[in-house]
C-alpha cells in the first residue's frame, strides 16, 4: 500500500530536526542542470531546505554550457584525465559562463521557487585561493610519466568561508561558481566536485551531496551500494569495482570525511527531488559514504 502524505511527512520529521540549523553543501551538475523539470525540482528542494531551517550551500558545474559557447567561438577543447586544458581564451569563456550565465540562472531558479540566493565566484571575498594543478599521464609502465600543462586549471589551497557565513546568517543561499584565484592574481578553473568538498570541509558541514547522472556507487553486479565506509571504498577503488568518473567523486568524499564532514551522499540528479529523498527518508536513494 502506498504511504499517504501524512506518513511521508512523519518519516521526514526526525531528519528535519536532525539537520535544523546545520549546513548541507550540494554539488549541482550533470543532467539535473539541463532538464527543465529537474531544474525546477532542484530549486524547490533548496527552497524547502531553507524553510525547514537547513543552511544549504550550492556549488555548481557547467561543462556542457561552456562547451556550447566555446564551439560557437570556434575554440576546440582538449581534456586530460577529465580536466579541461584551459588556456587564457578558454579561461575567459569559463569565467564568463560559470560566473555569469550559469550562476545567475541558478540564483533565479531558486528565487522563483521561493528561496533567497546570492551568486558568488570563488574570487569573491577571497573565498577560494588556488594554485596551478599539475597533471601526469603514464601510458607505458616502462616509460617515465608525461607531465601535461593543463593551463589555468587549479586546485584549492585555501577556503575562507567568511562570506558564506555572512550570507547564511542573513538567510541567503550562497551559489558558488568554481573559479578561484592564485596568490599572483591569476584566475583558475577548478573542478566543481573538488570545490564542493573543500567548501564542505571548511564549513564542517553535516552533509556533502554530490549530484551525478548515476544512482551512486555500484557493486560488481551493477547494484546500488546504499552505504559505504572509507576502508571499503578504498578497497573497491584498488580492485577496480569503483572506476572511471566515480573515482574522483569517491576520493572527494573521502577527503571531505577526513576533514570534518559527517557524511557524503552520491545521488542521481535525474530523479526528481533527489535531495529531499536522500536527506529526509529512511532508505534514501543513493550511496551514503561514511568514515567508519
Amino acid at each position: 500500500m502506498e504511504p499517504n502524505v501524512a506518513d511521508v511527512l512523519i518519516e521526514a520529521l526526525p531528519y528535519m530536526r536532525r539537520f535544523y540549523k546545520n549546513t548541507v553543501v550540494i554539488k549541482y551538475g550533470g543532467h539535473a542542470m539541463k532538464d527543465e523539470q529537474l531544474k525546477d525540482a532542484f530549486a524547490q528542494d533548496i527552497s524547502l531546505l531553507q524553510v525547514v531551517g537547513v543552511n544549504p550551500v550550492v556549488v555548481h558545474g557547467g561543462g556542457p554550457q561552456i562547451n556550447q559557447v566555446l564551439e560557437q567561438m570556434g575554440i576546440v577543447s582538449r581534456f586530460v584525465r577529465g580536466m579541461r586544458v584551459t588556456d587564457a581564451p578558454t579561461m575567459d569563456v569559463v569565467e564568463m559562463v560559470l560566473g555569469g550565465k550559469v550562476n545567475k540562472s541558478i540564483v533565479s531558479l531558486i528565487s522563483r521557487a521561493g528561496g533567497r540566493a546570492v551568486g558568488l565566484s570563488g574570487k569573491d571575498g577571497g573565498l577560494l585561493t588556488a594554485r596551478k594543478m599539475t597533471l601526469s599521464v603514464q601510458e607505458d609502465a616502462l616509460a617515465p610519466p608525461e607531465i601535461i600543462d593543463p593551463g589555468q586549471v587549479g586546485t584549492v589551497t585555501k577556503v575562507d568561508p567568511a562570506i558564506i557565513h555572512t550570507l547564511g546568517s542573513q538567510g541567503f543561499v550562497p551559489v558558488i561558481a568554481p573559479v578561484g584565484v592564485g596568490e599572483d592574481g591569476q584566475t583558475f578553473n577548478i573542478n566543481a566536485d573538488l570545490v564542493a568538498g573543500k567548501v564542505a570541509s571548511s564549513l564542517k558541514a553535516a552533509r556533502l551531496i554530490l549530484i551525478t547522472d548515476v544512482d551512486g556507487v555500484l557493486d560488481n553486479d551493477s547494484k546500488l551500494i546504499s552505504s559505504l565506509n572509507a576502508a571499503s571504498a578504498r578497497r573497491m577503488i584498488k580492485s577496480g569495482i569503483i572506476a572511471g568518473g566515480m573515482i574522483p567523486k569517491v576520493e572527494c568524499a573521502l577527503d571531505a570525511l577526513s576533514h570534518g564532514v559527517e557524511k557524503v551522499h552520491i545521488i542521481n540528479g535525474k530523479k526528481r527531488h533527489a535531495i529531499l529523498l536522500e536527506l529526509f527518508t529512511d532508505k534514501g536513494i543513493g550511496t551514503e559514504v561514511t568514515l567508519n
